[in-house]
C-alpha cells in the first residue's frame, strides 16, 4: 500500500493539478487512457482561487458596545475521521481582533492543536452555551444541540436525506437557526464556501490506490502498487478530449494520459446539437451529455466532482454502465501479469459523493475505513470487494478530512468574509428582521421553528418518501406486462427500479421473452393473447395491475379479463371504439383503465392539457391548437426512398394514410379522404427547416374540442410529421394497390410462391411473364409518369424477383418486406419531433402564440427515442396507480392534472425535455 504524508500530497497536487488552465477553467479534469478524472464544482464551474485578505469584515454594527456577541467553534464528534475545523487559527485571530469573543471546544482529534487556537485569541472551554453562533463542519449530535442558537455546518438535509431528518426535526423543535454551507452561493448559483479543491486532491490519491488494488485483482503487475519513488515519477501526458480515442487505442502503454474536459466537450442542446454557455446556464434541462459516448468508452478511470441537480444532464446512467461494462475486443493480447481487461472502464472516484446524482448508479457512499466497492451493472448490485465483475467505485463523502490542515485553511478563507454577519444573527428574532447578505440569507434552512420558505419543499420530499416506504412495507405489488415489443424494455427497466414490484411478462415470442429474462427479474409466461382466454383470465386474476403493450386490436380481450377480476389496466394505445364499448363495465367493476399514455397519443395530450388548464386558471381562452408529431430516423439515417425506418410492424403506419381525417380550420370543418387524395392534405412544415419536414392531418381532430374542453377554438388540428418525400412515395404505393387490406389468395400459405415482379404484374393487369421493361412501363403509367414514385418502387425491390412474404393481404406482405428493407441497423438511431402550437386569448385582449417543442434522440446503446417516449410515460402511470397517486376510476385518458402533472415532471429526470416559447401580440 502506498502511504503519502500531506507534504507529498501537496507536491503531487502541484504536479498533477496546479495548472492555470485547470484551476480557472469551467471544467472537469479528466485523466484518460489509463486514467480519467474530473474536478468540477457546482454548476460545472471552478472558482479562481483568490485568498481573501483577513481583517476586512463588512459589518461593524456592534463597534463600541460593551457586550458583543460570542462565537464558538464546536468539536467534531460524529465521525472518528473528521479532523477538520471550519476556521483556522489565523481566522480566529482576525475575529478576535475585531473585539468578538471566540470559544473553542477542546478536541484531541482536531488536526490543528487547541493551543494554536488559544494563541490566536480563542478561549478553550467545554461549555459553549454562551455563544449565539456555533460553527462546525459536520452535523452535531442531536442531544448536544443548544436551543435558539444559530448553527452553521453541512447539514445534508436539502434533499431530505433520511439519515438527517431526525436532526432537522430537533433543529425545528429547538427553534435553531440553521445555516448550511452547501447553499451559500453567489448570484450565479456558484458555491462560495466549499472544501472542493482538497476533495479533488484526496480523491486522486484514493483512486490511484484503488486502481492498483483492482488491477492486481485482475491479474496485473502495476506501478500503482509500487514504491513511492515509482509513484512520484509516474509519467503523464495531457491530451485534448477528441484525442482520447486515439491514445486509448495506440498510446504509449508506459504513460498515463489525461485530459481536461470542459462543458463544451460533452454538453449539447437536444434540438440542434450545439452548446451555448449562456443558454445552458438558463436552461440546463434543454441539454444532454455525450460523456457516455464521446469520453467514457475510452476511459479507464474517471474522477467526478460535478454538483448535480435534477434538471441537469447525468454523465452516466445505469444503462450506460451496462454498455460500458460489456466485454470488448482488445487489440492487445494479454500475457501473464498483464491480462486483457474485461472492459475499458475500470474505476470511478465520485468526489461529489452525490448518491443517485450525475453518476446514477452511485447509490451509496464509501468511507475512509472502507474506501472502495464494486458496482455490478448486470445485477445492479454493489458489493464490498475489489474482485469480481464491475466497476471499482470510491465515493467518500468527507474526502477533505484526509487532508485536514490544508482543507481547514482553504475552507476558512472562503467562509471568513461572512462570519461577522453570522455572529450578529439573533436566532430569537424573525429571520426577516436580520440584516443578512443574500449569500447567508439564502443558506438559512430553518429558523424560528420552521423551514425557510425556500426549503419548505423538504417536507414534501419527506412525505413522498415516507409514503413510498409505507407501501414497500406491504406485500409486493404484482404487475403483468403483456407484449415484448420495442416499448416493453423501458417499461420493465423503470418498474424494476422498485424492488417491491413483482413483474410477470406474457408473450408468444419465445426468444424475445428469454432475452428480457436475462436482463430483468421477471416471471416469463409464453401465451398467445386472444387464443388462450382461460390462461389469460387466471393470470390476470393474480395481478394488481396489467400493462398491455399488445397491438390495439387485442386490448379489448385484456380489458375484459381485467373487468372480470377487477384489476386495473394501462396501455399506451388509443382508446378505440371497441374499448370504449367496455366503459360502463369498467365503471361497474370499480377499476381504472387508462389509455393513450404513450407519445402520440400520450405526451401530446399531457402537454396540451397543461397549457389549456394553465390558460383557464388566468381566465384566458384557447383560440387555436395545432399539434404535429412524428417518429423518424435521425437525419443521417434517413437515406431511403421513404426517408423512414421501422422498429416495429409497418402495417399501422401504412394503413394510416388510408384513413380519412377531419379537422377544424378558421371555424370550418375540413374533411380529408384517405388513399390517393391524402397527398393533397400534405403541408410543408416551416419549423426545424434543417429537417425538411412535411405533415398531414391524422384522424378526427374535431373531437378534441370536447375532450380538451376548448370549444372556443376556431382551429383544431392534430397531425403526423415525416421527412419531405415520404407522403409522395406512399402515394405511389396506394396507386399501385399495394396498401390494400383485402384478402389476397395468391399470398396464402397454400398458394405457389410469388415474386414481387409477378405480384406487380397482377396489380397493374398484365401477364406475369411480361418482360421487365413492359412491367416498368405499366407501373409508370399507373403512377402517372411520376419519376420519384417510380424510383421508390424500384429501389425497394418491388419490380424484382425476390419472393413476396406469405401474408393475408398485399399490405401485410408489403409490411413484412419493408420491415426487412427499412429496419434500423447497428449504430443507427431514431428521433421523435413534436410541435404544439396554441393561440391563447387573454382577458386583456392580447393574443399569446405559444409553442411547445419536444425533440428526443434514441440512444445507440440504449433505448430508441420512440421506445423511451412511449414506454416511460406508460410505466410512470402504472407506478402511480400502484402507489395510489391516481384515484380516478373508469376508462380514462391522461387529461387530468392528477395524471399529467407528475408524469411531465418525471420525464425530465429521464432526459425527455420539452421547451416552450411565447410571443404576445395585440
Amino acid at each position: 500500500m502506498l502511504c503519502l504524508v500531506p507534504s507529498e500530497l501537496v507536491r503531487f497536487y502541484s504536479r498533477f493539478l496546479r495548472r492555470p488552465e485547470v484551476i480557472c477553467a469551467p471544467s472537469c479534469l479528466l485523466l484518460s487512457g489509463a486514467l480519467t478524472m474530473s474536478l468540477q464544482s457546482p454548476g460545472f464551474k471552478m472558482l479562481r482561487l483568490q485568498r481573501t485578505k483577513l481583517g476586512g469584515l463588512g459589518l461593524r454594527l456592534y463597534r463600541g458596545l460593551h457586550h458583543k456577541p460570542v462565537m464558538a467553534v464546536r468539536r467534531e464528534d460524529v465521525n472518528a475521521w473528521e479532523r477538520r475545523a471550519p476556521l483556522a487559527p489565523r481566522h480566529i485571530k482576525g475575529i478576535t481582533n475585531l473585539g468578538y469573543k471566540v470559544l473553542i471546544q477542546p478536541s484531541n482529534r482536531r488536526a490543528i492543536h487547541d493551543k494554536e487556537y488559544v494563541k490566536a485569541g480563542g478561549i478553550l472551554q467545554e461549555d459553549i452555551s454562551e455563544a449565539c453562533l456555533i460553527l462546525g463542519v459536520k452535523r452535531p449530535p442531536e442531544d448536544k444541540l443548544i436551543p435558539k442558537k444559530t448553527y452553521a455546518f453541512f447539514s445534508h438535509t436539502i434533499k431530505a436525506q433520511e439519515a438527517n431528518m431526525g436532526l432537522l426535526d430537533e433543529i425545528l423543535k429547538q427553534e435553531i437557526r440553521l445555516i448550511d454551507y452547501e447553499k451559500m452561493v453567489d448570484h450565479r448559483g456558484i458555491r462560495v464556501v466549499a472544501f472542493g479543491q482538497w476533495a479533488g486532491v484526496a480523491g486522486m490519491i484514493n483512486i490511484l490506490h484503488g486502481m492498483g488494488l483492482r488491477l492486481l485483482a485482475l491479474g496485473h503487475h502495476t506501478p500503482f502498487m509500487g514504491a513511492q519513488e515509482i509513484f512520484n515519477e509516474l509519467p503523464c501526458e495531457y491530451v485534448e478530449p477528441h484525442e482520447l480515442k486515439e491514445v486509448s487505442q495506440t498510446g504509449d502503454l508506459r504513460k498515463v494520459y489525461g485530459t481536461v474536459l470542459s462543458r463544451h466537450h460533452h454538453l449539447v442542446r437536444k434540438t440542434d446539437g450545439i452548446y451555448d454557455p449562456v443558454d445552458y446556464d438558463k436552461y440546463p434541462e434543454h441539454y444532454i451529455s455525450r460523456f457516455n459516448t464521446d469520453i467514457a468508452p475510452y476511459t479507464s478511470c474517471f474522477i467526478n466532482g460535478i454538483y448535480w441537480e435534477t434538471n441537469t444532464p447525468r454523465l452516466l446512467t445505469r444503462q450506460d454502465a451496462e454498455s460500458l461494462l460489456a466485454p470488448g475486443k482488445s487489440p492487445i493480447v494479454g500475457v501473464e501479469g498483464c491480462p486483457t481487461l474485461p472492459h475499458k472502464l475500470v474505476a470511478i472516484c465520485d468526489i461529489s459523493a452525490d448518491t443517485g446524482g450525475s453518476i446514477e448508479f452511485m447509490t451509496e457512499c464509501t468511507t475512509i475505513e472502507h474506501p472502495f466497492c464494486m458496482y455490478d451493472a448486470d445485477q445492479h448490485i454493489i458489493h464490498d470487494s475489489v474482485e469480481g465483475s464491475g466497476i471499482l467505485m470510491c465515493s467518500i463523502d468527507n474526502l477533505p478530512a484526509q487532508l485536514p490542515i490544508e482543507a481547514t485553511e482553504y475552507f476558512g478563507d472562503m467562509l471568513y468574509p461572512y462570519v461577522e454577519e453570522m455572529i450578529l444573527s439573533d436566532a430569537t428574532q424573525p429571520l426577516e428582521s436580520q440584516n443578512f447578505s443574500p449569500v447567508v440569507r439564502d443558506a438559512v434552512i430553518a429558523s424560528n421553528g420552521a423551514l425557510a420558505d425556500k426549503y419548505k419543499y423538504i417536507q414534501k420530499l419527506r412525505e413522498s418518501r415516507e409514503r413510498a416506504q409505507s407501501l414497500s412495507m406491504a406485500t409486493k405489488k404484482k404487475v403483468l406486462v403483456l407484449g415484448t415489443g420495442y416499448v416493453s424494455e423501458p417499461v420493465l427497466e423503470y418498474l424494476s427500479r422498485d424492488a417491491n414490484i413483482e413483474i410477470t411478462v406474457g408473450s408468444d415470442i419465445k426468444n424475445q421473452i428469454e432475452l428480457l429474462g436475462k436482463k430483468y427479474n421477471i416471471n416469463p409466461v409464453i401465451m398467445e393473447i386472444g387464443k388462450h382466454d382461460e390462461k389469460l383470465g387466471s393470470l390476470v386474476a393474480k395481478q394488481d395491475l396489467v400493462i398491455s403493450l399488445l397491438p390495439y386490436v387485442l386490448h379489448p380481450f385484456v380489458a375484459k379479463a381485467c373487468i372480470t377480476s377487477r384489476v386495473n389496466m394501462v396501455t399506451a394505445s388509443y382508446i378505440t371504439p371497441a374499448l370504449k364499448e367496455l366503459e360502463k363495465s369498467v365503471e361497474d367493476a370499480g377499476i381504472t383503465v387508462i389509455g393513450e399514455l404513450g407519445l402520440d397519443p400520450g405526451l401530446d395530450h399531457m402537454l396540451a392539457m397543461e397549457t389549456i388548464d394553465t390558460a383557464k386558471e388566468v381566465g384566458a381562452t384557447i383560440e387555436s391548437y395545432i399539434s404535429y408529431c412524428g417518429g423518424l430516423p435521425a437525419p443521417e439515417h434517413s437515406d431511403n426512398p421513404l426517408r423512414y425506418k421501422f422498429s416495429w410492424s409497418p402495417v399501422g403506419v401504412l394503413m394510416n394514410i388510408m384513413q380519412p381525417a377531419t379537422y377544424l380550420l378558421n371555424g370550418k370543418v375540413v374533411n380529408v379522404a384517405g388513399g390517393v387524395s391524402f397527398l393533397d392534405a400534405v403541408t410543408p412544415m416551416d419549423y426545424y427547416p434543417g429537417l425538411n419536414l412535411e405533415g398531414y392531418p391524422n384522424r378526427d381532430s374535431t373531437k378534441y374540442a370536447e375532450i380538451y374542453g376548448i370549444s372556443s377554438a376556431h382551429t383544431l388540428l392534430r397531425g403526423t410529421l415525416r421527412y419531405k418525400g415520404y407522403a409522395k412515395a406512399l402515394n405511389g404505393f396506394v396507386k399501385l394497390g399495394l396498401i390494400n387490406r383485402d384478402a389476397f389468395p395468391a399470398l396464402q400459405p397454400e398458394a405457389k410462391p410469388l415474386t414481387w415482379k409477378e405480384l406487380l404484374c397482377d396489380l397493374v393487369g398484365i401477364s406475369r411473364s411480361s418482360k421487365h421493361a413492359v412491367l416498368k412501363e405499366a407501373v409508370s403509367k399507373k403512377l402517372g409518369g411520376d419519376n420519384t414514385q417510380m424510383a421508390a418502387v424500384e429501389q425497394l425491390g418491388l419490380l424484382g424477383n425476390e419472393q413476396v412474404p406469405r401474408a393475408e393481404s398485399v399490405v401485410d406482405a408489403l409490411s413484412k418486406h419493408l420491415a426487412m428493407k427499412l429496419s434500423y441497423g447497428p449504430g443507427e438511431k431514431d428521433m421523435i419531433v413534436m410541435r404544439d402550437s396554441f393561440g391563447i386569448r387573454h382577458p386583456s385582449g392580447h393574443l399569446e402564440n405559444k409553442t411547445i417543442d419536444l425533440v428526443v434522440y434514441g440512444d445507440v446503446k440504449g433505448f430508441s427515442a420512440m421506445a423511451k417516449t412511449v414506454g416511460l410515460p406508460t410505466a410512470m402511470a402504472a407506478k402511480m396507480l400502484l402507489d395510489g397517486e391516481i384515484q380516478a376510476k373508469g376508462l380514462i385518458g391522461p387529461f387530468s392534472k392528477e395524471i399529467y402533472r407528475p408524469i411531465l415532471e418525471r420525464i425530465k429526470a429521464e432526459g425527455i425535455i420539452y421547451t416552450t416559447q411565447s410571443t404576445i401580440s395585440s
